[in-house]
Parts: C-alpha cells; sequence; structure tokens
C-alpha cells in the first residue's frame, strides 16, 4: 500500500514540476520484469524513468545515500537497494536477480556516475550480467532534456527495444564474460542512439 501511494505521489509532483513526455512505451515487454538500462543525468532519473509504468520497481544506489537512516529508510521503501561502488560487490548481482524473480523491475544506470555534459559515456556490463543470469530481457532507456533540468524543463524518456539475453549468451549463472561484453556493447549503443535522437516507434 505504501509503495503505490508513495509511487502515485511521485509521479504526481514529476508532472508538476517537468514537462514530461514518453516514447516508446509499447516497446516494454507485457507480462515479465525486465532491466531498465538509462543514461544517467541527475538524482531525478529513477522517478523518472519509473513514473509512468505499472508495477513495481527496484533501482541501486551508492551505499552513501543509506548512511542517513531516515532517508534510507524512505528510499528502501521505495525499492532501492545499496551498491558499494569500485568494490567488486558481487552480493548485490544477486539481490538484483532476486527483485527480478519476484515481481519487480530493476532500474540500473551503466555509466555508474551521472553524466556532465549530456553524452553517454562508458558503461559497465552489470546490466548484461544480471540479465545473463536471470533471463530477463534489457529495455534501453534515454532520458532527454536540454542542458539542466529546471522547473518545468521539457523532458522525453525514450523506451527502446527490448534486448533478449540468449541472442548474446547463455542464461546461467556463470555466463561467458566475452558474451556479456557483447551485450553490453548493444544496450550501450541503444541507449546512445535514443539519447541522440533516433526513434522509438512512439506510443
Amino acid at each position: 500500500m505504501f509503495y503505490a501511494m508513495a509511487k502515485a505521489l511521485v509521479r504526481f509532483c514529476m508532472s508538476i514540476a517537468f514537462n514530461l513526455h514518453f516514447e516508446g512505451r509499447k516497446n516494454i515487454p507485457p507480462n515479465t520484469t525486465v532491466i531498465f538500462a538509462s543514461n544517467h543525468r541527475t538524482n531525478a532519473d529513477p522517478p523518472l524513468v519509473g513514473c509512468s509504468l505499472r508495477g513495481r520497481h527496484a533501482f541501486m544506489a551508492k551505499e552513501e545515500l543509506f548512511e542517513n537512516k531516515f532517508f534510507g529508510g524512505l528510499i528502501r521503501l521505495l525499492g532501492a537497494f545499496p551498491v558499494s561502488r569500485g568494490k567488486g560487490d558481487t552480493a548485490v548481482i544477486d539481490t538484483a536477480v532476486e527483485r527480478l524473480n519476484n515481481n519487480c523491475s530493476l532500474m540500473i544506470f551503466p555509466e555508474g556516475t551521472r553524466s556532465k555534459d549530456g553524452k553517454v559515456h562508458k558503461g559497465h556490463s552489470g546490466a548484461g550480467l544480471i540479465s545473463a543470469r536471470s533471463g530477463k530481457p534489457i529495455v534501453p532507456v534515454g532520458i532527454v532534456f536540454g542542458e539542466k533540468l529546471k522547473f518545468r524543463t521539457r523532458v522525453t524518456v525514450k523506451y527502446g527495444k527490448p534486448i533478449y539475453p540468449e541472442e548474446y549468451c547463455e542464461i546461467c549463472d556463470e555466463p561467458n564474460p566475452r558474451q556479456i561484453v557483447r551485450l553490453k556493447n548493444r544496450y550501450m549503443a541503444d541507449i546512445k542512439a535514443l539519447v541522440e535522437g533516433e526513434g522509438t516507434d512512439n506510443a
């Protein structure tokens, strides 16, 4: 109940704060959880990606955000779980797969840090590894706006066509690293294409 109420409140706040537009929602596969892999520009990215979508969503957040007990507890209730950046945290992969297998889609920002120039930079392969272990498709996402995110800025969130892991690697607990890199290169290329303006079959 709390999650549904909080999500409705976030959706309302986002619609007031920004001029929101969504493209390509018909690309999201029905009747399954998915991994939304998005470019990363602001702290508002998780609600921007998820506020127009149905169902429950989880997202990774840097562990420092959980140091404040109140704020950490709040974002946990909204689906966040901590990740230790740069420490090879394998437990977070297990948590992500568990969430996907328990009717909760996942948001990942493969660049790992916010882009200061609006361009899509080098990505990490975590989304590919989670996809290969869970068998869940990756939906590339492009968040597009001007130089800065301000009140009533026009923001377009684009959902690309799903990428299925079996096209690149075997679904298993220990997928081939080279195949995961190929999968990563694919979703990063798709994210870049969305951000730079290629179409999404609008819906």
